[in-house]
């Protein structure tokens, strides 16, 4: 992670394959808690994870092609309550049909994006983070076909978009910033590109899973 920002990004190819290998080796099958940004929410998650309210997201990550690979992502519609207007991961809170984290991801991302599970390659369930919001928050992640059309829920979606997953795992493309959050300053991660501004859940799950590859990759 860099002060400014570097959107200079690896071998798409690479990106992919470390990706898969990452899942296929003990540290990618181990759920290690996502650190949030902000010190702060971190020590308040210690103490009081229990009661923050479950939630799930989906990393639909397309399998590769033409030494392509993206990440699906969404921009919530403004006529929502919380977190208007912003980049989100198809995901939501855990409802009492859900029988786990990752039925709650599918069953989110085929309403707010057209996705069927059947479509869905689950390869692993991450660590939580921990929100100001009060919720915890599980990422699945997933690979589908890279020529997959969606459909965005009018209510929850106003855009999709997609991506470019080396650019995603490049953790000197994110940068740190700061914003209010219930009258109080948080530090946050951002992510660019072209138009869209990737912050906050969405920005910390994937600066987690950057650096976690990037780790592993290194050490190989």
């Amino acid at each position: 992670m860099n002060d400014e920002t570097d959107n200079s990004s690896a071998d798409p190819v690479l990106t992919y394959q470390n990706l898969l290998r990452f899942f296929e080796s003990p540290s990618g099958k181990t759920e290690t808690p996502i650190a949030h940004p902000d010190a702060g929410i971190n020590r308040l998650a210690s103490k009081q994870i229990e009661n923050f309210r479950k939630a799930a997201v989906l990393i639909p990550v397309t399998r590769l092609a033409e030494d392509e690979s993206h990440i699906v992502l969404t921009v919530r519609s403004e006529n929502l309550r919380s977190h208007a207007g912003q980049i989100s991961l198809p995901g939501g809170s855990i409802e009492p049909q859900d029988d786990d984290v990752t039925a709650t991801a599918l069953r989110e991302s085929h309403e707010e994006i057209g996705l069927h599970p059947d479509r869905v390659d689950v390869i692993v369930k991450l660590g939580e983070l921990a929100l100001p919001s009060g919720f915890r928050v599980t990422p699945i992640v997933g690979i589908i076909e890279n020529n997959l059309e969606f459909t965005a829920c009018p209510v929850e979606v106003a855009d999709i978009f997609q991506a470019p997953l080396d650019l995603v795992l490049n953790p000197d493309a994110y940068v740190q910033s700061r914003m209010r959050f219930n009258n109080q300053e948080r530090t946050i991660l951002e992510l660019h590109y072209e138009d869209y501004r990737i912050w906050g859940a969405t920005a910390a799950i994937l600066y987690h899973l950057a650096v976690a590859i990037g780790e592993t990759d290194s050490d190989v």
